[in-house]
């Protein structure tokens, strides 16, 4: 097992060694003349922003002290996402560079054809008319022929002929063409996805129809909230800022469904204090994400409860209505506090409609075989970062959004913060209003 580990490590490492020496060579190795302080300046970029990403990376999971962290997380995990989009981009130009490269050639080839043509000698019938210019000179006289200036001319003159090495090479233009798009691109899909994730998610609104649900209960709405990852990045403005959009929606029941932080309530029990503003007739009720169990999971559901959020440990309440339960993550189960089906939905009154709040959309297949009416849950970022949503696709059974399995119906939010890199790209974040229909209505 360990020399499995350990080969697929090496695997890993060889794969990002490689893929990071093509993107120096292309941005820098290719757009310069010859060894010089580019070169070294680039280097020096990609080495130190993977290691502020790894720092960034083992200061979090080791405990680090919180200003590290935090000194860490910005330059290293924004390097995370630029990255691999300088990637993407470079690999894109390699499509764009022989497309770039033949139109410059043709360009080239067609210039002696036209300066040909302009030194044809003109027609003796497409002369001007002598009379239409007293100025001319006069008919039958040979117009004087100025021969292109020798060096010698361009000496007495005083201008300087261009230098060889003033002037690039169509290969060095091209590639510096390719490169320079290659790195706006890059920086301005990371820009636009760090503005989204930082100005706070987006409210969605979703229709679900139950079939037990009473014909009282029509129209109720659950803000589902997941995947706030409260850190060294996300702090105290933006869980206010998650609390307000909550709150706007006017709910009538909260679910925060999982990965609320990424540290100990010592570092993030300021930073999650807004939580306590939540209001919705009903409550807000809290399940524990993955996350949680990298953060201290027994701390956070005290800290939670604390701030006025009802804990759902393998747990079920009765609202007037139909039934709301909780189960804990499957990464509880390392801890032995993981999922417990039985004894969250063992001894309910199946005619009701119950609601189950689970982190990860894996745990459908259990809810499934419980006779769950409804999941909801995070835990996928929709991806986060493109094309991260084909991997997401191929790991869980639902990525974003509602699908049904048998009788039970799985709503996936792509959750409204963003871990590791504070961006989002083809997986905008958002809270989202769920707003149950009775079919008796």
């Amino acid at each position: 097992m360990v020399v499995v580990f350990a080969l697929v490590a090496l695997a890993v490492v060889g794969v990002l060694v490689t893929a990071n020496w093509y993107v120096w060579r292309r941005l820098f190795r290719d757009t310069t003349r010859g060894p010089g302080t580019a070169r070294r300046v680039g280097a020096v970029v990609v080495a130190g922003g993977w290691a502020l990403a790894v720092g960034a990376l083992v200061a979090e999971r080791a405990g680090a002290p919180f200003w590290l962290q935090r000194v860490l997380a910005w330059p290293g995990f924004l390097w995370l996402a630029l990255s691999l989009y300088l990637l993407l981009a470079v690999l894109a130009g390699e499509v764009v560079r022989p497309l770039l490269r033949r139109f410059l050639e043709r360009r080239a080839a067609a210039r002696p054809a036209a300066r040909r043509a302009a030194a044809r000698p003109a027609d003796p019938g497409e002369l001007p008319d002598p009379a239409a210019d007293p100025e001319r000179i006069p008919a039958g006289t040979a117009p004087p022929r100025t021969p292109p200036a020798g060096p010698e001319q361009t000496a007495a003159s005083g201008a300087t002929p261009p230098s060889p090495l003033a002037v690039p090479s169509r290969r060095l233009f091209v590639s510096r063409v390719v490169a320079g798009a290659a790195a706006a691109a890059a920086v301005g899909t990371v820009g636009y996805g760090t503005y989204g994730v930082l100005r706070g998610p987006k409210v969605k609104r979703v229709t679900v129809p139950l079939a037990k649900l009473p014909r009282a209960a029509h129209g109720f709405r659950i803000a589902v909230v997941s995947d706030i990852h409260l850190g060294p990045v996300l702090g105290r403005g933006f869980a206010q800022t998650v609390v307000d959009t909550v709150n706007s929606t006017q709910p009538d029941l909260i679910a925060v469904v999982g990965d609320l932080v990424d540290g100990s309530v010592k570092d993030l029990g300021p930073a999650a204090s807004p939580l306590a503003r939540l209001r919705a007739r009903h409550g807000a009720y809290f399940v524990t994400g993955n996350h949680e169990y990298f953060s201290g999971a027994e701390q956070w559901v005290a800290e939670v409860r604390r701030l006025g959020l009802v804990p759902l440990e393998n747990a079920r309440t009765e609202l007037p209505h139909f039934d709301l339960a909780g189960v804990n993550d499957v990464a509880g189960e390392d801890e032995g506090q993981g999922p417990d089906y039985a004894k969250a939905l063992g001894d309910r009154d199946r005619a009701r409609a119950v609601v189950l709040l689970a982190h990860q959309p894996i745990q459908i297949h259990d809810a499934v075989d419980h006779g769950v009416d409804l999941q909801l849950s995070g835990h996928t970022h929709g991806g986060q970062l493109w094309p991260g949503s084909l991997v997401a696709e191929a790991a869980n059974p639902t990525v974003a959004g509602l699908e049904r399995y048998g009788d039970t119906q799985l709503y996936v939010s792509r959750g409204a913060g963003a871990w590791g890199p504070p961006t989002r790209v083809g997986a905008p974040s958002d809270i989202t209003v769920i707003e149950l229909a009775s079919r008796q209505a």
